[in-house]
């Protein structure tokens, strides 16, 4: 691996499009600085790429390298003596058209309070150059960090994605050796899942640069090796792709978490899906969406959706999940098996409430007062496709399962431990679990 060299810019907020404000960092103990990553890096061809994700990757004309110049983000607690030695490195999700960070916003707060140290890197080529989005209006070019901020990013200069394996290896590797990691994770959302799948199976075996991973709403497919080709949206390239499973024969441990509406519909995980193995594990959250209320917060009433967005508990479930996972990239015990989401012909096996059955179970849908669906709702708008819904339950069935608030709360509770005590949410969660409740959509 040509060593990357990192250039700390000026102090500034980095560009990271998220809705949900990020917390206060300086009052969590923790620091912000903002690189420009540059070194040449090769890409990766293959003979043959077979669903069963037992891949061998080979350097693209060695001889012929890229020069790159791109940007991470770095956060880490502000004491050196503080920080764990884990280091989580996003592969930052650039469907937007622009670099966002969904599993930093979904999981800050675990790296917060446990003193990991996180960074977010700028993989892609839509990220630093600008492109088409493929979850606004088809056609909309978004500027990336060079149009939105000419004179910070100006001197940014990215290859193409078939490069961006290469990258993301050689800047997390920068940024290990910067902050003194002993453990180093990869994680990413979505298409970012769809280009870690890659990673997992034909690049990790050549570098060994990941301790582990953390798969989150992958599509069925991987995403190529190559250029996609001018004018055309990575996430659909990957979509028109054969289903790929996880590799099982390397020991690297890998934790692919999927909401219900991943399975179905645009995401369309369902003919990946696999069984746990040593080194892979699948965990499917019921009633949850690929994305939810927590990740878009205030900005919901923009999308103009026709009902409430999904609002789901995948973020605690998210932050089980690294907990999980950094302890079996140390050595510990593997997370623990989730039963599947119950799918039954075309679609999801339902109880009686409208909730589908089985997956990993949170106390939104084991104490309902409403019907949580991560599918998209009938007529859906392309922008509130991926959303799912929340519709509340009708008043006579609510009197039906609870007698009264208390009993709404109790029966709340029981489900709040159970998904405690089963691994799929962390003790230190509890308390904010228990005010997601909803009394007052109960009687008294």
């Amino acid at each position: 691996m040509i060593p990357v060299e990192l250039e700390e810019l000026p102090p500034a907020s980095g560009v990271l499009a998220s809705a949900r404000p990020d917390p206060d960092l300086p009052t969590a103990g923790f620091a912000e600085s903002e690189y420009a990553a540059s070194g040449t890096a090769t890409a990766y061809a293959a003979d043959a790429m077979p669903g069963d994700g037992r891949w061998t990757l080979a350097p693209d004309a060695p001889d012929a390298p890229a020069d790159y110049r791109t940007r991470a983000v770095l956060r880490r607690p502000a004491d050196p003596a503080a920080f764990t030695g884990t280091l989580v490195v996003e592969w930052l999700n650039v469907s937007s058209g622009m670099d966002g960070c969904p599993d930093w916003t979904f999981t800050a707060e675990e790296i917060l309070r446990r003193g990991h140290a996180w960074a977010g890197v700028s993989a892609q080529l839509a990220g630093v150059e600008g492109g088409i989005s493929s979850v606004q209006v088809a056609g909309l070019d978004l500027p990336g960090l060079k149009g939105s901020d000419p004179e910070r990013y100006g001197s940014l200069s990215h290859p193409g994605d078939a490069f961006a394996y290469d990258i993301f290896t050689q800047v997390a590797g920068g940024l290990a050796d910067l902050v003194g990691a002993g453990t180093v994770l990869a994680v990413g959302e979505s298409q970012s899942a769809a280009m870690l799948t890659t990673y997992v199976n034909g690049v990790q075996p050549l570098t060994g640069r990941f301790d582990g991973f953390l798969l989150h709403s992958r599509l069925a497919a991987a995403a190529p090796t190559g250029p996609v080709g001018d004018g055309l949206r990575m996430d659909d390239v990957v979509r028109g792709g054969r289903p790929t499973l996880i590799r099982e024969d390397r020991e690297t441990p890998v934790l692919i978490v999927q909401t219900e509406g991943d399975l179905f519909d645009r995401v369309g995980y369902l003919p990946a899906r696999q069984p746990d193995s040593e080194w892979v594990r699948l965990w499917e959250i019921a009633g949850a969406a690929h994305a939810d209320k927590h990740l878009i917060d205030e900005v919901e009433p923009l999308l103009e959706c026709e009902v409430p967005v999904n609002r789901g508990q995948q973020s605690f479930v998210l932050k089980a999940a690294l907990r999980h996972l950094d302890a079996w990239a140390r050595g510990g015990a593997a997370p623990p098996a989730a039963e599947r989401l119950v799918v039954e012909g075309d679609g999801f096996g339902h109880d009686a409430n409208g909730n589908v059955r089985g997956g990993v179970r949170t106390p939104r849908v084991d104490a309902p007062v409403e019907v949580l669906s991560g599918r998209p709702w009938p007529g859906a708008s392309v922008a509130c496709r991926l959303f799912g819904s929340t519709v509340a339950l009708p008043a006579a069935r609510l009197r039906e399962l609870y007698a009264d608030r208390d009993a709404y709360l109790a029966a709340y509770e029981r489900a709040a431990d159970a998904a405690i005590d089963a691994g799929f949410v962390l003790a230190e969660d509890r308390e904010a679990l228990l005010a997601d409740a909803q009394p007052d959509l109960v009687e008294s």
